[in-house]
This record gives C-alpha cells, sequence and structure tokens, in this order.
C-alpha cells in the first residue's frame, strides 16, 4: 500500500514506469519471471510441513500459555477473595471498636471515625483492576512505586498506618472503658461506706445527672445511626437508580454494538471483493504489459496460470475466511440473545414485588426498621418515667441542697478544730523535745555532779519534772478533749443556726402567707356583706312581685315581669356564685386555722431552738473560760521550769570545779547517755512508723476487698454493655454487607460497561480503520482503472502503428523502424553523459538519469537536477525498471 501510494504520481506521468519497491507477489513474479525458473513441489511441500510444525509448536505455546493464564487467574481469585474477607474482617473489627467506643461514653471522635471509615470504604480507588481489592484493604487511590521494593515498602507503610488507626481505636475504647470503671469504682466505694442520708440523696443526685448524660449521649449516637441508615438507604437507592441506568446504557451499546458488526461485516464483505478484483486487475495488467512489451512467452503463460491458481486458492481462503466470520456472527449472536434472555429474566425478578419482598436485603431492612421502632418506644417509655420522676427529683435536689449547705458549715468548723489540734500537738512535740533535752541536761548535770546528794536532788528534780510533764500531759489530753468537744458543739451550733435560719425563713415565708390569706378573708368578708345585702333587698324585691301577682296586669305588664323574673333569676345566679366563694371563704379560714396552728408549732420549736442555742452558748462560754484557766495554769507551769532551768544554771556555775576533775569521765558517760537517748527516740519512732504502716497496710487490704468487688460489678456491667453493642454491631454489619454487595455488584457493571465502551472504541477504530482502507483501495482501483484505459489507448495506437508498419513497403518503413528504434534507444539512455541508460527518477521533478550521474550530483553540495535545475535531495531518487 505504502509503495502504491508512492508511486502514484509518477505514474500519471509516466504510465509505463514502475517502482522497484512494488509489493513482495510482483517482485516474486518478476524474480520467478526473470530467472525464468519452475516452482518446484517437493520444496513446497517441505516448506508447507515447516509452517504447519511451526504452528503446531505455537498452538502448543499458546495452549500452554492459556494453562498459565488460567493458573494465574485462579490465583488472582484466590487472592482476591482473601482480601475481600480480610477488608470485610478488618472493617468490622473497627465497626466493633468504634461503637464498643460509642456505647462506653466515648467522645465525638469515634462517631468522627465512623464517618470516615464510611467515606473511606465508599471511594472506589483509581488503580488497576487487579489491585483494586488490595487497595481497598490499604485504604489508598493507588500503589505507588516499581513493581519490586517500592511497591512492598509502600504496602508495609499504608498496612502500618491503618494497624496505628485501629490500635488508636483500640486505646480510644480502653481509655472509655477505664473512665467508666473509675466511676463506678467511685460510686461502689462510696456507697460500701455506709454513707448517711444526705451523702446518699448527692450519691443518687449524681447517679441520676451521669444517667441523663449517658442518655443524652445514647440519644445522640442513635441520632447518628438514623443519619447513617437514612445515608445507606438513599446509596442503595441511588446505586438501583444507576443500575437501572446501566441497563438501560447496556442495551443501547448492545444495540450500538450490532449496527458496529453489521457494518463491520459488510465491509468486510467489501474489502474481500475489491481485494480480488483488485488481484484480477493486477494479473490482467502483467499479462498486458508483457504483451506490450514483446516479451510474450509460453513462460509467461505458466506464470500466468499459476497467478489464476493462486488467485483461485485465494478465492476459496477469503469464502473459507467468510463461511468462519458468519459462524463467528451466529455464535456472537446466538450468545447475544442468551445474555438478552437472561438480563430479561433478572429485570423481570427486580421488578416482581414477591421477589423484592423475599430478598435478603430487604428482610434486613425490614427487621432493623422494627428493631429501631421498638427502640424508639423503649427510649420513650424511659423519658415517660425520667419526666414522671421529675418533680421528686427536683423536692430531692432542694432538700439535698440544703444538707450540703449543713454539710459545708460542719467541714469549715472541722477544719478550725483539726488547725487548733495541729497547733496543740506542735506545742506537745515542743513541750517533748524541751523534755528530751532536760532529761540529757540532767543526766550531765548528774554525771558532772560527784556527790550523791546533788544527783538526789536532780533525780528528785527530775522525777518531779517528769511527773510535772505527765500532769501536763494528761491536761493536754484533757485539754485536747475538750477542744473537741468543742469543736463538737460549734458544729452543733452552727448547724442549729443554720436550721434556725432555715426555720425564720420558713416562718418569715408563713407570716407572708398569713398576710396575704388575711387580706384574701378581709376582701371575702366584704364581698359576703355586700352579698347579704343584695340578697335582702333581692328578698324585697320578691316580696313585692309575689304581692303583685294577685293583681289585674295588661300584656306590656306581663311582659315587663317577665324581663324582670328573668333579670331576678340572673341575679339569683349570682347569688348562688357568692354562694361558692362563700364556701372558699371557709375554706381559706381553714387554712388560715391551719397556718396559725403551723405558726405555733413552729414558734414553739423556735423557742426550743433558742433555748438549745442559749444552753449552747453556755457551754462554749463555759469551756472558753476553762481554756482561759488551762492557759494561765500552763504559763505558771513555764514560769516555775524557767524557774528551775535558772536555779539550775545557778547550780552549774557552782559545780564548774568539778566538771573540770570529772571531764574525762563524764565525756564516756555523756556519749553513752546521748546514745541511749537517741537509741530510745529511734525506737518509739520506729514503732510509731509501724504503727501507721500497719493501719495503713489494713487500709489497702479493706480497699483491694472493696476494689475486687466493684471490679467484678463493673464486668458484670461491661458484658451487659457488650452484649448489647454486639446486637448493634450485627446489625450495622448487616448493612455494611449489603453495600458491600451492592458495591460489587456496581463495580460489575461498571467493569462491564468499560469494557462495553472499550469494545465500541475499538469496533468504531476498525470501522474508521476499513473504510479509510476502502478509500484507499477505491482511489487505487480508480487509478488502476485510468491506467487500464491510458494502455488500452497505447494498445490501439501500437496496433495503429503495427498496422500502418505492415502496410507500408519495404526499405522505407524499415529505415523508419530503425529511426524510431535509434530514437526511442536515445530516449532511454541518459541525458548528461549520453552513454549509459536511465536507472533513476527524480520524484520532484519526474525527470530521469543514470545512477552515476545523479550520485555525482548528490556528492556535490548545491544539488540540482541537470534537466530543469530543481533542487532536490537523497529521498527524492528513486530506482526505476524500464
Amino acid at each position: 500500500m505504502e509503495n502504491s501510494a508512492a508511486s502514484e504520481e509518477p505514474q500519471k506521468k509516466r504510465p509505463h514506469l514502475n517502482t522497484v519497491f512494488s509489493s513482495p507477489t510482483m517482485a516474486w513474479h518478476s524474480k520467478f519471471s526473470s530467472d525464468n525458473k519452475t516452482v518446484d513441489a517437493a520444496v513446497l511441500q517441505y516448506q508447507n510441513q515447516k509452517l504447519v510444525q511451526q504452528l503446531d509448536a505455537q498452538k502448543h505455546k499458546m495452549q500452554d500459555l492459556k494453562a498459565k493464564m488460567k493458573e494465574l487467574r485462579d490465583k488472582q481469585a484466590c487472592y482476591d477473595d482473601f482480601l475481600v474477607t480480610l477488608n470485610r474482617i478488618w472493617n468490622q473489627l473497627d465497626d466493633d471498636l468504634i461503637i464498643l467506643g460509642a456505647r462506653n461514653g466515648a467522645d465525638q471522635i469515634a462517631l468522627q471515625s465512623l464517618d470516615q471509615q464510611d467515606y473511606s470504604r465508599g471511594s472506589i480507588p483509581s488503580c488497576p483492576a487487579e489491585e483494586i481489592f488490595l487497595c481497598r484493604v490499604l485504604k489508598t487511590n493507588a500503589i505507588p512505586g516499581n513493581a519490586n521494593t517500592g511497591s512492598i515498602d509502600n504496602i508495609k507503610e499504608a498496612l502500618d498506618l491503618r494497624h496505628s488507626s485501629t490500635l488508636e481505636l483500640m486505646k480510644s475504647l480502653e481509655n472509655a472503658i477505664d473512665a467508666q470503671r473509675i466511676k463506678t469504682e467511685n460510686f461502689a466505694h462510696l456507697l460500701e461506706g455506709k454513707p448517711s442520708a444526705e451523702d446518699a440523696i448527692i450519691l443518687l443526685n449524681k447517679i441520676d445527672d451521669m444517667m441523663k448524660e449517658e442518655a443524652n449521649y445514647l440519644h445522640r449516637v442513635i441520632d447518628a445511626f438514623h443519619l447513617k441508615h437514612k445515608e445507606y438507604a438513599d446509596e442503595v437507592e441511588a446505586c438501583n437508580q444507576r443500575h437501572s441506568v446501566d441497563l438501560s446504557e447496556l442495551k443501547r451499546l448492545e444495540g450500538e454494538l450490532e449496527e458496529k458488526m453489521m457494518e463491520l461485516e459488510d465491509s468486510r464483505r467489501k474489502l474481500v471483493t475489491l481485494k480480488m478484483q483488485k488481484d484480477v486487475a493486477s494479473g490482467g495488467q502483467e499479462t498486458i504489459s508483457s504483451a506490450v512489451n514483446g516479451s510474450m512467452s509460453p513462460e509467461k503463460h505458466t506464470d500466468r496460470t499459476k497467478g489464476v491458481r493462486e488467485l483461485k486458492e485465494s478465492i476459496e481462503e477469503a469464502k473459507i475466511l467468510k463461511e468462519d466470520r458468519l459462524s463467528e456472527l451466529q455464535d456472537a449472536q446466538e450468545d447475544n440473545l442468551h445474555l438478552l434472555k437472561q438480563l430479561q429474566d433478572l429485570q423481570n425478578e427486580l421488578k416482581d414485588d414477591r421477589y423484592v419482598s423475599s430478598s435478603r436485603a430487604y428482610t434486613l431492612r425490614n427487621d432493623q426498621l422494627h428493631h429501631w421502632n421498638a427502640e424508639a418506644e423503649r427510649y420513650k417509655a424511659l423519658t415517660e418515667t425520667l419526666q414522671a420522676d421529675r418533680s421528686f427529683i427536683g423536692r430531692r435536689e432542694k432538700e439535698l441542697v440544703v444538707k450540703a449547705e449543713a454539710v459545708d458549715a460542719a467541714k469549715r468548723s472541722v477544719d478550725n478544730s483539726e488547725s487548733r489540734i495541729e497547733e496543740l500537738e506542735h506545742r506537745i512535740h515542743r513541750f517533748i523535745i524541751e523534755k528530751n533535752e532536760l532529761e540529757i541536761k540532767m543526766e550531765e548535770a548528774i554525771q558532772d555532779s560527784g556527790r550523791k546528794d546533788i544527783k538526789e536532788e536532780f533525780q528528785i528534780m527530775g522525777s518531779a519534772l517528769s511527773k510535772e510533764i505527765g500532769m501536763m500531759e494528761a491536761q493536754l489530753n484533757r485539754w485536747k478533749e475538750t477542744a473537741q468537744e468543742a469543736v463538737s458543739l460549734r458544729e452543733e451550733k452552727q448547724s442549729l443556726e443554720a436550721s434556725l435560719g432555715r426555720k425564720a425563713i420558713e416562718h418569715k415565708d408563713l407570716i407572708g402567707k398569713v398576710a396575704h390569706r388575711t387580706g384574701e378573708i378581709r376582701t371575702l368578708k366584704e364581698l359576703a356583706e355586700k352579698m347579704q345585702r343584695d340578697k335582702q333587698e333581692r328578698q324585697i324585691f320578691l316580696d313585692m312581685l309575689g304581692q303583685q301577682i294577685y293583681d289585674n296586669r295588661d300584656i306590656s305588664e306581663i311582659r315587663e315581669s317577665e324581663k324582670r323574673a328573668h333579670s331576678q333569676a340572673e341575679i339569683l345566679r349570682a347569688a348562688l356564685n357568692e354562694h361558692h366563694l362563700e364556701l372558699r371563704v371557709k375554706s381559706a379560714k381553714e387554712t388560715e386555722a391551719a397556718c396559725q396552728q403551723r405558726l405555733s408549732a413552729a414558734e414553739a420549736e423556735i423557742a426550743e431552738l433558742r433555748a438549745e442555742l442559749d444552753a449552747s452558748d453556755r457551754g462554749v462560754l463555759e469551756l472558753r473560760e476553762a481554756i482561759k484557766i488551762k492557759e494561765r495554769e500552763s504559763e505558771t507551769y513555764i514560769s516555775e521550769i524557767e524557774a528551775i532551768g535558772q536555779a539550775y544554771e545557778d547550780m552549774q556555775t557552782q559545780n564548774q570545779h568539778l566538771l573540770q576533775q570529772l571531764a574525762e569521765r563524764d565525756d564516756y558517760n555523756i556519749k553513752l547517755v546521748s546514745e541511749s537517748v537517741k537509741i530510745k527516740q529511734e525506737q518509739s519512732l520506729l514503732l510509731s512508723r509501724k504503727k501507721v504502716l500497719l493501719s495503713q497496710l489494713i487500709e489497702s487490704q479493706t480497699s483491694l476487698e472493696s476494689l475486687k468487688t466493684r471490679i467484678a460489678q463493673s464486668e458484670i456491667q461491661m458484658k451487659v454493655h457488650v452484649t448489647e453493642a454486639l446486637s448493634y454491631t450485627q446489625q450495622d454489619r448487616h448493612l455494611a454487607l449489603t453495600l458491600e454487595i451492592v458495591k460489587r455488584e456496581l463495580g460489575d457493571a461498571d467493569k462491564e460497561l468499560k469494557w462495553l465502551r472499550s469494545a465500541a472504541s475499538s469496533a468504531d477504530k476498525e470501522y474508521d480503520q476499513l473504510m479509510r482502507k476502502l478509500d484507499e483501495i477505491q482511489m487505487e482501483r480508480e487509478t488502476e482503472r485510468s491506467e487500464k484505459k491510458k494502455l488500452d489507448e497505447e494498445l490501439m495506437e501500437l496496433n495503429k502503428t503495427v498496422d500502418e508498419l505492415t502496410s507500408a513497403s519495404g526499405e522505407a518503413a524499415v529505415q523508419k523502424l530503425q529511426d524510431e528504434i535509434n530514437d526511442s534507444k536515445a530516449i532511454l539512455k541518459c541525458g548528461v553523459c549520453l552513454d549509459r541508460p536511465k536507472e533513476v527518477v527524480i520524484t520532484k521533478c519526474y525527470h530521469l538519469f543514470c545512477n552515476p550521474c545523479i550520485q555525482r550530483n548528490l556528492e556535490i553540495r548545491h544539488r540540482k537536477c541537470p534537466a530543469c535545475g530543481t533542487a532536490f535531495g537523497q529521498n527524492d531518487v528513486r530506482f526505476v525498471k524500464i
């Protein structure tokens, strides 16, 4: 085709020329015609056997490749199934973790992660078909990197990212569970400690607040799940609509494909006929050209018969190919009809209401709808019960607020008493340190003094001091007890003051209510007096009317009396209403009496409380006086201790000369005494620490037991929560499974649609190529027809010249023919060297020259045609055979 197109323009100017690169069949024929060789049948048979063997080997290779492809497809299918199950299980795990976190009081991060999971699952990755399931597992749009190491590293990174996301969900779930456990443990600890009524009410309020918060959170979670359910339903509806649109698009594409196949078959038929016509025309042209050149021979006749045989074989092959194509087309049409029937059956099933109602997705949605309706009714009942308990909770809250105020006052008094006790303990500790120092000094003084009487005096003084210190400790203990009693009395005083304040407020409220009720009673009394007056007047009026009944009256008077009677009836009705008001006044009086009784009772309670308060004030004053007396006594004791210290210093100045004599012995004794004192102090400290540690150990054991019980209770609660969460997760799993099935069907439909579009585009491309080939073949046919016409004209001219030559006589005709032969030889020789024949044509100007002359011209920089002077290049030179 390319060679014929390249040689199209020169053939218009010089129709007797042919290019070197014509076609393989023409070259083969020309080769065999020039060499005058016959074709050996054995060689052809041997070549055919070789070709058959090669074809068999290629078929075996194709079968092996098909088997390998089948194995690879099976492996790919197993791998895809494994990835699908892995993705489903992983998504199920993520959903379970998210729902458990939401159930156990996690924040809005759980619901946000659920939205992200849905968004990541709903997106279709833009990657090759064999990597779609892997991209869904990795939650990526594509796998970057090369085929060996980069992609594996990227896959590992993506898996690590998803693994880290699941670990974060597990951590959030653990944190939520720990928070719930801590709350339950705190409440259990508070309940196990046998709290008072006020503490129990506070705890109940806290539990109610927690329940309200949890109910609100559950409402938010349920609303989020309802939104998800709506989104899933919308997605399912959109998928169904898209499925119907895709089915219509598939029908349209099938119709277009059938039309394209018909057009393709017609174009193939036209192409086969045109090829046959071209082969016939090329065979006839060869015979004509051979006849014109005067080279017709018996060998050419055998070549022509071979060409005719080849044409017949090609026609038979074309017929066989046509039959194969027809059989393939019929098979394709049958497959298409079978697929259309299946599609129609599927559409009928989808349109059938019974099939829809009996489908698994419909039953799942219906069950979920019933379940959610039952849950909504249950939560409505819970909200109604909570609203019913709201008034009771309000009253309890008010009582708890009052009790909390009393507890705060008690805590403040306890804090004050604790600070006072700490001060007293510091003072006692200081006194103990001073006592130890005095004992050390006493022992040193005893060791320093060499006289027995001084030692005895010091011993007496030490014993007296120890007794006094013991007495002081006893007094301090008594003071502690009195301080504790004072603190308790202060607490009682504060509680009584608080209750007194409350009672005073209630008294004021009751006084205000009584004043309001007395005002109402006064107004009601005034109304009652007015009503009595009106009643008396109406009675008089009735008496007058009764006297007038017996009189003779006219119709107008009767009507006036009737009107008066109606007005009197209305007045009587008003009187009845006033009677009802009197009854209300009586009830108000009764309530007033009850209020006065309550006031008197409250006043009596106030008087009792005031008496108790006065008694507590007296006790506090007595305690204060006792404390002042004790402080004075302690001051006297301190002054006595200071006097003893001064006397001890005087004695120390007197015994300095004795200290010099006994210095060596006393140093050793002092060391021993100081060490013994330190050991005693350390022993006492160790004993106190031991007691503290024992008390801490007992407390830790009790706390451990309480914690174990709380942990058991929390585990039971967790099991209940887990069962509820699992029920929710199973429902969401059903939804996710249905969505995945719909998405798979959508993916398959998209793949089929893409395949059909690609098939349609490939069919369009083939159709365009065939149309181009048809246009080219028609152009070639027209050129061949024009060439055939020109050859026929030349043949006619040559026949005419032959006839003229045969008709002409003798030498003149021979001379004329010789001149024409010389002219034709001169035309066939090169116009530059006039020696060699013309072998090369310049395609720009179509002038013929010999090859050496053109090669010499090509070696020059400025290449121009020797005949016309047009510039040309290496690619513009073509060999011709004349």
